[in-house]
Formats: C-alpha cells, structure tokens, sequence
C-alpha cells in the first residue's frame, strides 16, 4: 500500500490568525469561516509557515491512502486520525522541490530568526487542553473616558504557578462558554506589555493591553474581568519577535494602537535595567488622537535619554492627517546612520497593512540617502533584526 503524508491544520488549537496564510510562499493555505486548510496539491513541504503559528496547530502531518479535499478540511470539527503505516511505502513531498525549497530557506532555516542576543524563550508551557489559573489583579481603562476607543490594561497575576515570558511573546486567554455550534471558544492571543520581571519585581504577574471590539468575544470577555476574577492561561507563545537582551543594540519600534503592548514591555526592560545604556529607542507610534492613545500619560513622562518618542494623529482637528510613515520620513537624518548599523534592530507591530507604509517610507529614506532599502532589509530579517507582527 502507498501512503501519502499530508500536511493539515488541527482546527481545535487554531485560532485563526491568519499568520500561516501570509507565510506560506505558494499560496497553499486558505480558509472559510470555519477552518483553515492545506491544498495537498499545492503544499510543497518547506514549513514556512510552521514557525509562524502561534500555537502549533499549523504542524500536523497526517498519512493518508487518500488525501482529503479542501471540502473535507472546512468541514472537519477536529482532525482525522492518521492512517496507520503498517510497512506501507510513504510519498514524500517531490524530492526535486524539497531540494529547491531548501536551497531557498538555508539562510533562515525557513523562518524568521530570533534576535541572536535574546534570552532563549520558554514557548507552549500551558495549552488549551491543560492552561494554567491566573487571578486577575486589576483591570483598567488607559484611554480617555469618552475616547471612542475604549483600551485596558489589565493585570494578571500567576500565584505560585510558573508562567516565564520574555518581551515580545504573547499570551492566550480562554473565554469561557462555548461558540454557536457548541464548541469551546478558541484561544485569543494577547501580547504581553510588561517585561520580563512583570509589572512589579518579585510578584508573578503580568500585562496586557486590549482594545474592546465591537461584538468581539475575547475582547469583552477580556475588558470586562474584575479583580480576582480567573483566567485560563495557555503559553507563552512566540519565540521570533523577541527583544534583543543587548545595551547596545538600537531599537527601533513602529506601532498603533495595542500594538504598543509589546514596545511598552522593552521600554520597561531597558528603564528598569540600561537605563544609561548606549543603544537608542525609538518609538513611532500613531493614533487617531492623543485621547486614544494608550499609555498617553505615562509615555510623556519618560525621560529623552531613554527613549526618543514620535508621535502621529490622524484625527486632530484643523491639523493634516499623519501616521507613522510620515513620522519615520521627518526622522530621516536620525534614522539614516541607524539602518545599516550592524546592532539596529527593527519592529513593527498593529494594525495589519502598516507595514507596507513604512517599508516604503524606509525605500525612499534610503534611496534618498545612497542605500538601497531592499538588500538592507533582506540582512536585517536574515539576522532577525527586522520583523513584522500586524493583527
């Protein structure tokens, strides 16, 4: 008997971020409102899109007598079991394709590298099957009352239980109760805001910061906690948009909106133990106005030596819309000895569709200035010093 081994997604631990979709490079992922499936026919192998996925559910390699169709996947509640071997001859991905893809991805091993100087990172500890309690230790709202957009902050503290994160991961909370079809409500990730020591040191807690969606289940679910309220807790998760433990290294973070969780987490790492150090911060960080942004208050009082703060409205009265392109192209002079430094390291993190702003922001600043931005931001992602999380 000839087997064939398929590569499918397990609809109980996906959360449909969509992050595998954009990863794989030959279009062989989609999805309806129910999963996200594989094309057999399509799908080469290369595992691009592994690395990416949040909770692992992406990396699932059934074998099959017969591979199921894109029509079985949307239709599927939890995966099929796999097909016993029993001395059956297994097909393999084309050797002549696998032997390409590899040629393409040895640089990278197929995914985006951490920074080489951050901390090695606990990942997948806790899972929706078995998560970990947390108590919620305040909830508050940190934008202007009446702003339209309505963001918390909220603390979650671990007790005695072992919950290690680093900057940059992310976190998932488990609403309770079940969807329209009965099944438990999928993980909603969340990046933490605190860095690695938590909000204060020597207690085992957390941040988060969450903007409240309009019929968004993990949002309101999430917003409305009250202290000492539990939480399932799965993760850390997330091993790739890590901030690089260096003094020296320049870092420089693009955001919107609770896109700045992840940017308050290295501020606060680099406040609270380099403060004199000589790597730069830099933040641009845009909003519709200064009554929503989150952390207004606090981020206005941190001191210029320790961070160089660039702020863009769209939405202030008699004043020209401006986002974080415009920023990045006013910083120009600052920015133009920073991007090939051998140390800068390069975030950008909100809204999806940002980045296509600031890549073209960074093209003209160093067109404009004698380097070529394509082949600079092709060393930086093969050193992990350039990465993208956009929601």
């Amino acid at each position: 008997m000839e087997l064939r081994r398929q590569h499918l997604i397990d609809p109980v631990v996906c959360i449909r971020c969509n992050t595998c979709q954009e990863a794989c490079p030959v279009d062989a992922i989609t999805h309806d409102s129910n999963n996200y499936v594989v094309s057999y026919e399509k799908c080469t192998g290369c595992r691009t899109c592994v690395s990416p996925c949040p909770t692992g559910a992406i990396d699932n390699w059934l074998l099959t007598d017969a591979p199921w169709t894109l029509d079985e996947q949307f239709g599927w509640e939890e995966l099929p079991e796999s097909h016993p071997a029993l001395g059956a001859t297994i097909i393999e991905t084309p050797a002549e394709v696998t032997t390409l893809l590899d040629a393409a991805t040895t640089a990278t091993g197929g995914r985006v590298p951490a920074p080489a100087s951050a901390a090695q990172p606990y990942t997948n500890i806790y899972s929706r099957e078995a998560p970990v309690t947390a108590r919620v230790a305040g909830n508050m709202r940190i934008t202007a009352e009446g702003a339209e957009s309505d963001i918390h902050h909220v603390v979650l503290d671990f007790g005695a239980n072992a919950f290690p994160f680093l900057e940059g991961q992310s976190i998932g909370l488990i609403p309770p109760g079940t969807d329209d079809k009965g099944r438990p409500y999928n993980i909603r990730l969340y990046s933490v805001a605190s860095p690695r020591e938590g909000e204060r040191s020597g207690y085992n807690n957390l941040a988060l910061t969450v903007k409240r969606v309009s019929g968004g289940i993990g949002s309101n679910y999430v917003c409305d906690l009250k202290k000492d309220d539990e939480v399932q807790v799965a993760g850390p998760f997330g091993d790739a948009f890590l901030m690089p433990d260096d003094p020296e290294a320049n870092i420089v973070m693009i955001c919107t909106g609770t896109g700045a969780a992840p940017f308050r987490a290295f501020t606060e790492r680099r406040r609270r133990n380099a403060a004199d150090a000589s790597g730069k911060l830099m933040l641009f960080f845009g909003s519709r106005t200064p009554s929503e942004l989150p952390y207004f208050g606090p981020l206005m009082k941190l001191p210029k030596s320790l961070i160089d703060v660039n702020l863009a409205f769209s939405r202030l009265p008699d004043k020209p819309k401006q986002y974080v392109q415009d920023k990045l192209r006013e910083r120009a002079a600052d920015l133009v000895p920073l991007l090939p430094h051998g140390k800068t390291h390069i975030y950008i993190c909100g809204l999806k569709g940002m980045e296509q702003g600031c890549d073209e922001a960074f093209a003209d600043i160093c067109r404009l200035n004698g380097m070529d931005w394509a082949s600079l931001r092709a060393t930086l992602r093969a050193e992990g010093r350039y990465h993208v999380e956009t929601y």
